[in-house]
């Protein structure tokens, strides 16, 4: 084999090696950056127990309730301080009326999560794929998304000379 025909190989391997089955564009890069909460160090908070008689368990489908954690959603809102009784009901709570009407006065858009996965996709798609031989601590998500960041301490100059009242802020890091 000649070298032509071998660097051609290795370029169709390398091709090939960046390629992804699924549909989604997923961003390789993303790295915590934050001080905030670890998902992955929850721990259970009711033993498990076994079932007298195993056959008479249901079989698992996806979206019905857990046997062992069958409010996962309320229980999280209660031990995080909150009322779980919110999460009954389809509409808002009564005590966010004026929270909701406040928000939709300039009306609502119909299908906005919808083009926000859209959107999001698309982004996604154009960032996701750029640097594959990055050197260096880098975070692709970071990347994409910088530019529609909000700067709180420019808008929060802005609001007030507008004359919008704004809580006060921590001073700007530096």
């Amino acid at each position: 084999m000649g070298l032509p025909r071998i660097t051609l190989m290795i370029l169709v391997l390398g091709l090939a090696a960046c390629s992804s089955r699924d549909d989604d564009i997923v961003l390789k890069r993303i790295k915590d950056k934050g001080n905030g909460p670890n998902e992955f160090t929850i721990l259970p908070t009711k033993p498990l127990q076994a079932p007298e008689d195993y056959a008479s368990l249901p079989a698992p489908a996806p979206g019905t309730v857990n046997l062992v954690d069958p409010r996962p959603k309320e229980e999280g809102i209660a031990a995080l301080g909150g009322n779980p009784a919110v999460m009954r009901g389809t509409a808002p709570a009564a005590s966010d009326g004026g929270l909701v009407r406040h928000a939709s006065r300039y009306g609502t858009q119909p299908g906005i999560r919808q083009q926000t996965r859209r959107e999001d996709i698309e982004t996604r798609r154009r960032h996701g794929r750029v640097n594959l031989i990055r050197l260096g601590n880098a975070d692709d998500y970071t990347d994409a998304y910088k530019r529609q960041w909000l700067e709180a301490s420019r808008e929060e100059r802005r609001m007030r000379q507008r004359g919008i009242e704004t809580p006060s802020a921590p001073p700007p890091e530096d």
